[in-house]
């Protein structure tokens, strides 16, 4: 196979760096490098990159006569990067593992060569790449620099976004498949058995215990986020006191105005601090005027998607 990367934008680009492009001898692709202008051309170069095993970069923009003709009229240039692949590739392996485990990873390709190395932390590669690395771990973006061998490409791999769903109510349901089809684990914790059901949620991980008890167990970190939506004190009360004791990114409740109010009294009895109440969204989502399951399990994932980016608040 060979795997297409965008390793450089400038202006309008349809795709953000570290996309990926996947292409198999018989031309069948997977994923996207330009949301469908250059994917044509990229999958036209494959055999080339296959049959040599050697990689080489592309370049589509405005400026170039092809651009038209692969359809990037509007108004950006994209640098992709084609590499050859081996399913027995221990890189991958390796950098399967790593995700699995939610660690934070940098695959650093030399473009001249082809070759990968890993880094798990900024001082891995040596100093000349530290500085680079640092800024790469800390801002989760990935970037071309220049080494003393060429440029060199710092792929970062984090931990997929994870969604908690505590309470298998309702707008869970439609909930569920559209974290899906974001790229989101998902887990739903209820202790009723007859609300978290397969028939109900389909594959996703269904865990049939008390928040507190499970919600450690399952680990909430940086990429977590998690959503309280039981409307039962009961169940309620216990995963949110858990949630804001963890370093989960996003944590919100179902229930009004008034209904939190209340809940932040508990919480506050409970002994949690006023700092950490305040990092709860409630009403849960983005005020979009909302009306039935689905319509707020769109604000929900809107709200959760604004945290993500850096463009809504911590809390309410």
């Amino acid at each position: 196979m060979a795997l297409a990367t965008v390793i450089q934008t400038w202006g309008s680009a349809p795709q953000p760096v570290g996309s990926h492009l996947l292409v198999d001898g018989d031309g069948n692709f997977l994923g996207s490098v330009s949301g469908g202008c250059v994917e044509g051309a990229v999958i036209a170069e494959a055999p080339e990159v296959l049959a040599s095993v050697k990689p080489k970069t592309l370049q589509f923009g405005v400026e170039d006569s092809a651009a038209w003709k692969v359809g990037l009229t509007c108004g950006g240039t994209i640098r992709v990067f084609l590499e050859p692949l081996d399913e027995r590739d221990d890189v991958l392996r390796q950098l399967a593992d790593d995700m699995a485990a939610r660690r934070k990873v940098a695959l650093v390709t030399e473009f001249a060569t082809g070759a990968r190395r890993f880094a798990h932390a900024p001082n891995d590669l040596g100093p000349e790449l530290a500085p680079a690395l640092a800024n790469a771990f800390r801002l989760g973006r990935s970037v071309v620099v220049e080494g003393s061998g060429g440029e060199v490409f710092i792929k970062m791999f984090g931990p997929a976004t994870r969604l908690v769903i505590v309470g298998a109510v309702h707008i869970a349901q439609p909930l569920v498949p559209m974290a899906h089809a974001l790229g989101w684990e998902v887990v739903v914790v209820d202790p009723r058995d007859a609300f978290a059901t397969e028939e109900r949620f389909g594959d996703s991980a269904i865990v049939h215990e008390w928040p507190d008890e499970t919600l450690p167990a399952i680990g909430l970190d940086a990429s977590t986020a998690v959503v309280v939506l039981s409307h039962d004190r009961k169940i309620d009360d216990p995963a949110l006191i858990t949630a804001l004791r963890s370093d989960a990114f996003y944590v919100g409740a179902l229930g009004s105005k008034k209904t939190h109010a209340k809940r932040a009294e508990r919480l506050f009895a409970a002994g949690l601090a006023t700092a950490d109440i305040e990092r709860i969204h409630a009403p849960i989502g983005l005020d979009i005027g909302a009306l039935g399951a689905a319509e707020i399990a769109v604000s929900i994932i809107a709200e959760i998607t604004a945290v993500q980016r850096g463009k809504a608040g911590a809390g309410r």
